[in-house]
């Protein structure tokens, strides 16, 4: 239960920043919070993660409806058994719900947080999109983690067939 807590979480900040974003700032305002390296603007996406796909709605609803599903499925499997997964699957899961909300009721998403470093603007994105990474790096841990407990469980047990063999 505490996992879907912090999904909805997620969601509800998501909601709230973009909800502030979207009626306290005008379309392409900025307001410079770290000189020219962060600031807070208002920017509509029609696409996915840095603009791709732009005006496909209904082909992000549909993956985002089955990618949200499998999330539930998986976390209710995942969260008996571990501890991270299903944190980094609540904050998928959070950040997708809020992007997918904002898709279907507007067919866009509010984006409002902007980077730059030097001339390079990192694209410009919002509080979902946040979880939506660090949730995806933490189920790669997550995987590495598995994957090296795995190699250690494999060389204990050779270890312990050549002791087994010699004596």
């Amino acid at each position: 239960m505490v996992y879907f807590l912090i999904a909805l979480i997620v969601f509800l900040i998501d909601q709230g920043t973009k909800y502030v974003i979207a009626t306290r700032l005008e379309l392409g305002e900025q307001i410079p919070v770290i000189n020219d390296f962060f600031i807070i603007t208002s920017h509509r996406n029609r696409g996915a993660a840095f603009g791709i796909l732009q005006g496909q709605q209904w082909f992000f609803i549909l993956v985002t409806t089955v990618v949200v599903i499998g999330i539930i499925w998986y976390l209710n499997k995942a969260r008996k058994t571990r501890k991270l997964l299903p944190t980094a699957l609540a904050l998928v899961l959070g950040g997708a719900i809020g992007n997918f909300l904002d898709r279907l009721l507007n067919g866009e998403v509010v984006d409002f947080l902007m980077f730059n470093f030097g001339s390079y603007t990192f694209p410009i994105f919002n509080v979902a999109d946040s979880c939506i990474v660090i949730g995806v790096a933490l189920i790669i841990l997550d995987t590495l983690r598995d994957v090296k407990g795995g190699e250690e469980i494999t060389e204990v047990k050779e270890s312990k067939e050549v002791k087994e063999g010699n004596e």
